[in-house]
């Protein structure tokens, strides 16, 4: 009987895998079985990780502006500050308004003073 020749599919499977994880240390990188662990593990990594990044930069934002709020005591609270915005309909979201405490102080006191008017 003449010895039959495996097909390429399961090669280049693993290959793709170990492409994916050619960064990783170690047997995480050689293995064929703690590569394929590795890889699920880092996929659900970033997946969890993308929501807790969105989380992050939103209590950065908040932080930033009400620490610009109380500074100089245009309004009580970051809290007051967005229900008058909300009020006014002047719809500017967080990020901008942190590059706005950040970068322009005096107009985000123009915003709030024009919202408390």
């Amino acid at each position: 009987m003449t010895r039959i020749r495996r097909g390429y599919i399961a090669r280049r499977r693993r290959t793709k895998i170990r492409l994916f994880t050619s960064s990783f240390r170690g047997a995480h990188s050689r293995l064929t079985r703690t590569i394929t662990q590795q890889k699920i593990r880092a996929l659900v990594s970033a997946h969890r990780d993308r929501g807790r990044q969105k989380r992050n930069f939103r209590r950065l934002w908040i932080a930033r502006i009400n620490g610009v709020i109380r500074e100089r005591g245009v309004s009580n609270s970051y809290n007051r500050l967005i229900h008058d915005l909300y009020k006014r309909r002047v719809f500017l979201n967080r990020k901008i308004l942190a590059q706005i405490a950040i970068l322009n102080k005096n107009c985000l006191y123009m915003i709030s003073n024009e919202i408390i008017k």
